[in-house]
């Protein structure tokens, strides 16, 4: 309750990287970037030798961005119990060299029009069809979008690896109707799923069973545990 929080102060603390809460943060906040980019992680003892190396950026433009994307940051945490609209943020231009600087308003992400179930659905790049049905086999896979949105699916693929398509061995693809979504993708991909690792993203192509229109839809976000 905000009442519980009366009086309450932030003080700022000067980082060190020999004080081991600190690192503990850091090296935490740098692995979960990594795992974002797909590059390795490291343990706290090399993050600690790295952060050692670095020269702080205290009247660059990179502090002066880092500032902005916090002020940004503040806005989404500060107001959880109501939604933002696209003016409350703010896009920053910074030159040091003029020097320059300005802020504007956002342009919203680009929308594309879909008909699922009957119904128009307006959807952007930030946006996803969720499927919660534990990590059942491609077939059921197949069967929850022809019953839930009247969509056939004619190529699945997750990255760069084509799960299944129209055209695949239909040997191949019979074997894999069986097989869970998981066991597909480690088959395919020849990689292993990380223990921690709760949802699979998708992308389909899919044509509306109707009409035989392709349908243009987001990327598919698949939790199979």
């Amino acid at each position: 309750k905000p009442s519980s929080l009366a009086g309450f102060r932030l003080h700022p603390i000067e980082f060190d990287k020999d004080i081991d809460d600190h690192m503990l943060l850091v090296t935490a906040c740098s692995n979960l970037r990594a795992i974002n980019y797909g590059i390795p992680t490291e343990d706290t003892h090399k993050s600690r030798a790295i952060a050692g190396k670095i020269i702080p950026a205290i009247a660059t433009t990179t502090a002066l961005v880092t500032g902005l994307v916090c002020l940004e940051m503040y806005k989404v945490i500060g107001t959880a119990r109501r939604l933002l609209q696209i003016d409350a943020y703010k896009n920053g231009f910074v030159n040091l060299a003029i020097p320059f600087m300005t802020v504007s308003e956002p342009q919203p992400p680009a929308k594309t029009k879909t008909v699922l179930r009957g119904k128009e659905w307006h959807w952007t790049s930030w946006d996803s069809l969720d499927v919660n049905l534990g990590d059942i086999t491609m077939a059921e896979f197949m069967d929850h979008f022809k019953t839930e949105y009247n969509l056939d699916i004619s190529m699945l693929s997750q990255g760069v690896a084509i799960l299944y398509s129209f055209f695949a061995n239909k040997q191949k693809v019979a074997e894999r109707m069986k097989m869970r979504m998981s066991e597909v993708v480690k088959d395919v991909t020849k990689k292993d799923l990380p223990d921690n690792q709760l949802f699979l993203i998708f992308e389909i192509i899919a044509n509306d069973i109707d009409t035989d229109e392709e349908v243009e839809l987001p990327y598919i976000k698949f939790r199979f545990r």
